[in-house]
Parts: structure tokens; C-alpha cells; sequence
């Protein structure tokens, strides 16, 4: 699989990379980050692949989190993929809006013409992308935690609680909790998957959390919400994932905090005790 290199620099004693390849699954370039820390040059060393939000690429979390500097300590390998395909022939939101097609691929495999050419990002992040990964960087595949905001967040929960073989740690900040009961969701899976919605259950990280078949293959699952998020009752609605989890014995720590909102200073405030947790639980 050949790699273009966008750019690379020092960063805390690692290498700051971002990257071009040519996707078969989505059938266009797609891009993507890599944070290798100093410690790789003795061996591989734990990954956490972050999954970015609406209208994000692959240069958000890289940019705006400050996330470098806690993983180069903690000798974590980070990854970012784009979050959805890009290029020409790749169409976008009908009404030209931020929320649905470029920027919004929403972790799903669509089913629906125009869609289903392009958008196969379940795919590509859960097949494609990992040997991406692990066959050209130092990262080590036993070792693979996967966390995400927002869009991103509803990601990460969906493809960890559908693949736990894959990933030995899960968060999420600010997560989409339920694509059913979301506006963004809805919009986004009645064209990516069509209007059946019986179909949608598989992208639902509140659904799939009610109906996990092994609670005991997570220790802990971290989820942090700002209380100021002006997203937050509408589209967000942790309270659904809270309860899915309480039926299911699937163990999660909500922690909801006053004075934040839905950005980057939420992330950037709390991504320390994220790559913390993944670090205790990649290196147990």
C-alpha cells in the first residue's frame, strides 16, 4: 500500500506526520495523521486512534487538542484518519450544508446510491485503515485503544462495542449517544442507509450498548460531556447511552462537567486524563 508524505516534523522527541494514501474501500485519496512518540525507536509501542467530528479532517485533534506532549510521555503512538472521503466525483450534502456528505461520514458503511461508492468509512477505519496502520508505523495492534468526539465519539463507540476483539481500550468525548433519536444522526442515516430505520440499529452506540452480548469485555468505558454544550439535549443525549449501560451491566463513567461546551478547550482540558486511561488499560 503505498504512502505519500504529506509532512513530517519533530514534536516532544517523536515525529508529527500527515499522510495520503489511495483507498480501495472509498474509492478516493484519503488522508491522515500520525504522532509517533520517541519511545518507538526501541519497538512498537500502544496506539490510540482518534475519530474526529463534523466538518473535522485529519488535522483537528493533531492541531487543537495539544495531545502530543501527554503521549510522547506516555509513549502512545496517536492516529487520526479524515473523517470522511473527499475528491472529485465524491458527492456532498444535497442542501450544501455542514452536517451530512464531506466532513460528515459518520463511521457507517452506506447501502444508498449515490452514497454507498464512497462512503464505506466503518469499513475503512475498521479493516482498511488498521493495516494502513499497523503495517507501515511502529504501533502495536494488541495494544489499540480508540476514542473520538462528537460524530467522532459516536464512531468510536460504535466501532469498539462491534469489534472489542480490535480495541483493548474505549472513551468518547461528547459523543452522538443515539443516531435514532438525533437530528444529525437521522438525517445522516436515512440517506446513508435509507429510511428503514430497523436498519440503523448497527450504528446506534446507545442500541448497541442495550444489547451487548459481553459487558464484561470492557473494564471501563470513560465518556466526558461538557454541562454547557449547546448540543447536548438535542442531539447528544448521553442520559439514553447512561441507561442502555445500566441495563446491560456494560460498565461506563459519564462524567458531565459544568462551564464546558462542545470545543476544542473541552477536549484539550481533559484529553491528559483520556490518554491517561487508555495507557493504564493498553498497558495492563
Amino acid at each position: 500500500m503505498t504512502i505519500e508524505t504529506i509532512s513530517k516534523t519533530g514534536c516532544f522527541g517523536g515525529e508529527m506526520g500527515f499522510y495520503r494514501h489511495a483507498s480501495k474501500t472509498n474509492h478516493c485519496d484519503m488522508r491522515f495523521a500520525v504522532f509517533v512518540p520517541p519511545q518507538a525507536r526501541s519497538g512498537k509501542v500502544p496506539v490510540v486512534t482518534f475519530l474526529s467530528g463534523l466538518t473535522c479532517t485529519e488535522e483537528n485533534f493533531m492541531v487543537k487538542s495539544g495531545a502530543q506532549r501527554v503521549a510522547a510521555q506516555l509513549g502512545l503512538m496517536l492516529v487520526s484518519p479524515d473523517t470522511s472521503p473527499r475528491g472529485d466525483g465524491v458527492p456532498d450534502d444535497p442542501d450544501d450544508d455542514y452536517d451530512f456528505g464531506l466532513g460528515a461520514g459518520f463511521y457507517v458503511n452506506a447501502t444508498e446510491s449515490p452514497w454507498s461508492k464512497h462512503y464505506q468509512m466503518y469499513g475503512y477505519v475498521t479493516r482498511e485503515f488498521q493495516q494502513l496502520v499497523f503495517d507501515n508505523f511502529p504501533g502495536d495492534s494488541t495494544r489499540h485503544g480508540l476514542t473520538g468526539h462528537s460524530m467522532g465519539g459516536h464512531g468510536a463507540l460504535v466501532i469498539g462495542l462491534r469489534n472489542p476483539e480490535m480495541f483493548k481500550s474505549l472513551s468518547a468525548f461528547a459523543p452522538i449517544c443515539t443516531t435514532l433519536h438525533s437530528p444529525w444522526g437521522q438525517k445522516a442515516l436515512s440517506y446513508y442507509l435509507g429510511k428503514d430505520k430497523s436498519r440503523w440499529a448497527e450504528y446506534d452506540a446507545s442500541e448497541l450498548a442495550r444489547n451487548v452480548s459481553d459487558s464484561s469485555a470492557w473494564s471501563k468505558i470513560l465518556v466526558d460531556q461538557g454541562a454547557d454544550d449547546p448540543w447536548l439535549v438535542e442531539q447528544l443525549k448521553p442520559e439514553l447511552l447512561q441507561s442502555a449501560c445500566d441495563a446491560s451491566g456494560l460498565p461506563l463513567e459519564l462524567r458531565v462537567h459544568a462551564g464546558y461546551d462542545h470545543g476544542y478547550y473541552f477536549i484539550s482540558t481533559f484529553i491528559e486524563e483520556h490518554l491517561n486511561f487508555h495507557a493504564d488499560q493498553l498497558n495492563s
